[in-house]
């Protein structure tokens, strides 16, 4: 059974690392900055701009989501981080995850959600899966990330 919880606690941290280096999607220099956002929570609790939810199994978290409003919009969010631990994949958590996730960001007033990922082919089961659930593909930049890695933007209307 999954429980979600919206708490950030300063053992996240170590959580957060295991799951994204579990995933395999990611650069190096890309933990530090989901630690950042990790620590900026922790650190100002409610006055963060980065809202955090966490999917757990008998009290273990396998899986998060991080977002936040964009500043400057009316209801528009970016959708920061999504991640699943490795050995919980292909098991329905993420659809999960993502819904209860619209779910928060709506109540919160957001009507637009931003989502952004690479154009490599090693990413192609995420732009799989923002399709899947709905996001449009509204926007790529070729050779964004660096040459042969454009950015594809996502969006969701709620």
């Amino acid at each position: 059974m999954i429980t979600f919880r919206t708490e950030v606690r300063p053992e996240d941290l170590e959580t957060v690392r295991d799951i994204i280096v579990s995933t395999g999607f990611f650069y190096d220099f890309e933990i530090p900055v989901a630690l950042e956002l990790v620590q900026d929570r922790i650190d100002l609790g409610d006055a963060s701009d980065y809202h955090f939810l966490f999917a757990e199994i008998d009290g273990k978290t396998v899986s998060y989501s991080c977002f936040g409003p964009i500043a400057a919009t009316e209801g528009s969010f970016d959708l920061y981080w999504i991640a699943t631990h490795d050995d919980h994949r292909g098991k329905g958590i993420g659809n999960l995850l993502i819904a209860e996730t619209h779910k928060r960001i709506k109540e919160m007033g957001g009507r637009i959600v931003i989502a952004e990922t690479s154009t490599m082919e090693k990413y192609a089961p995420t732009r799989h899966f923002y399709d899947r659930i709905g996001y449009a593909k509204e926007a790529q930049i070729e050779d964004f990330y660096k040459k042969g890695d454009g950015k594809v933007f996502f969006v969701k209307r709620l």
